[in-house]
This record gives C-alpha cells, sequence and structure tokens, in this order.
C-alpha cells in the first residue's frame, strides 16, 4: 500500500517537474498549486509565504529555493496568460507541502513523495561530506544539516500536535533526555559549562552533532511513517529514539554525548572556513 501511495506521488509531482539548462530539477509554484488542488492562487501565496520563513528559519539563502519569475498558464481556448510566480527548488516544494492543507489527499501525497525525494538527495550528499577534511569542515556540513532537519522535524511534531513554542521546547527535551542519559536542553548547558544565550547545537564537535542529526532524522521518520498523534505520544518517540542512539553508541564503544567537550562556537567557524576560501 505505502509503495503505491509513493508511486501515484511520483507520477503527480514527477509531470510537472522540469529541468533547467544546468540540469538542475525544479517545479512552477502555479502548476504545483494546480495539482495540490489549489483553485485559487491567493489561497497558495499564504502557503508560500509560510514556506518562505520556514526556508528562512531554516538558516537557508531564500533566493536559492524560491525565485520570482513569470510563468504562462493557460486559460482556455488555446489562449495563455502571463502571471507572478515562483521558480522552486526541491526542498521549496517540500516546505510548502509541508504547510499546504493537510485535508488534502494530495497534500499528503506531496509530503510523502518530497519527503522521500529530499531523503534520496541527503544520502548522495553524504559523499560530499565523506570528502571533507577538516574537523572545522564537518561541523559546519552537519550544523548546517541540523538546522535543515530540525525544519523537518518541527513540522512532522506538529503535524502530530506539537503546536506552539512550548510544546515544541518540550518535545525538544524528550529527545535531548533520551539521547543525553535524562538531561534536558537546561541540563546540557550546565554540565557542558554553557551559557545561557550559548545555543547547544553551535558548540557540538562533529561526533556529538552526527549522534543529534541521526536522532532528529529517525524521530521524524517515525512520527510520519507510524502516524503517530498526540503531544505525549509524539514525545515519547523523540525520547525513545534518543534512548536508542545512545544505546547505539555505547554498543560500539563511543563515548556518551554528554562528556564529549564544547567546540567554538559554529559562527567562529565559519567565519574562519569563508576567510580561508577567499585567500585561496
Amino acid at each position: 500500500m505505502a509503495k503505491e501511495i509513493i508511486q501515484k506521488a511520483q507520477s503527480l509531482f514527477e509531470q510537472i517537474k522540469q529541468t533547467d539548462e544546468n540540469g538542475n530539477e525544479f517545479w512552477m509554484a502555479r502548476q504545483l498549486a494546480k495539482v495540490l488542488d489549489y483553485a485559487d492562487f491567493r489561497n497558495f501565496a499564504s502557503v508560500i509565504n509560510k514556506a518562505i520563513e520556514a526556508c528562512k528559519n531554516s538558516g537557508y539563502e531564500v533566493t536559492n529555493h524560491l525565485v520570482e519569475v513569470n510563468e504562462v498558464v493557460g486559460v482556455g481556448s488555446g489562449a495563455s496568460h502571463t502571471y507572478s510566480s515562483y521558480k522552486l527548488s526541491r526542498y521549496a516544494c517540500y516546505l510548502i507541502v509541508q504547510n499546504a492543507d493537510p485535508t488534502k489527499e494530495v497534500v499528503a501525497l506531496g509530503q510523502t513523495y518530497f519527503a522521500v525525494q529530499t531523503r534520496i538527495q541527503e544520502i548522495q550528499q553524504m559523499d560530499a561530506y565523506n570528502k571533507l577534511s577538516s574537523e572545522e569542515e564537518k561541523r559546519l556540513y552537519l550544523r548546517n544539516e541540523m538546522s535543515k532537519h530540525n525544519t523537518y522535524l518541527a513540522a512532522a511534531a506538529k503535524n502530530a500536535g506539537v503546536q506552539d513554542g512550548l510544546d515544541y521546547a518540550t518535545f525538544q527535551n524528550h529527545g535531548y533526555a533520551g539521547l543525553y542519559g535524562g538531561l534536558d536542553a537546561k541540563g546540557i548547558h550546565k554540565n557542558k559549562n554553557l551559557k545561557k544565550s550559548q545555543h547547544i547545537l553551535d558548540h557540538m564537535g562533529s561526533t556529538e552533532l552526527a549522534a543529534n542529526l541521526f536522532r532528529a532524522t529517525q524521530t521524524e521518520d517515525k512520527l510520519r511513517n507510524e502516524n503517530i498523534k498526540g503531544k505525549q505520544k509524539a514525545n515519547q518517540t523523540h525520547y525513545e529514539v534518543g534512548i536508542k542512539v545512545r544505546q547505539t553508541i555505547k554498543e560500539i564503544g563511543g563515548t556518551m554525548p554528554e562528556n564529549l567537550p564544547i567546540a567554538d562556537s559554529i559562527k567562529t567557524v565559519q567565519k574562519k572556513l569563508t576567510s580561508k576560501k577567499k585567500k585561496d
């Protein structure tokens, strides 16, 4: 059944996928709106605005994923009209379907399609990670991945019933508690002597970031695949995944994440690497 759903989604969204002169795939917003059963583009525009905000919050450059363009749309009898629109990357489409009307069956298909396609891209991108030589480069790469996947995780948690900021903080603390032997965000700060203003993820080394990335991706998958509903169940799921990641670290003889040393701010690392590239 799951395979049939994915195949149906692929058929719908593959049909409107386009490729530019550089081989980059993209979707046009008005075509996507039509497929997602939005008769009035003004209603779809509000979904795009939410996606733009989510893209900003994930730390990505919006113009790399949503580009304002003109789109030619058929209006019947062979005639056409040019309207303002957007050229969308796969990631932009993913954010859009996460913010679209969840009661529409085709939106659920879109969420499945773009989640699967995004995961495939991530696997391919791991080759790029493996080619990185320095700890600083690996940290920056994984920190960016965490930003992206926390956006995905937040969307999955919201779909499960985690609605406001306080709910999400509680949800995140359950994941941390599972992975860090009972420590929540506040406890991790205290254990690692971090200031309140210092973001935990910004001071993790590559090993610790990788563990947290695994926690985030596996929790997102479990919430979606098992269609988990309710804040308490979502929190418990995050906690259980955290525990499983911790057990895996223990089984392979790794250092528990709470015992790993803190690292320089990722912002400092980013500036250093940017400066190095300019010199090179």
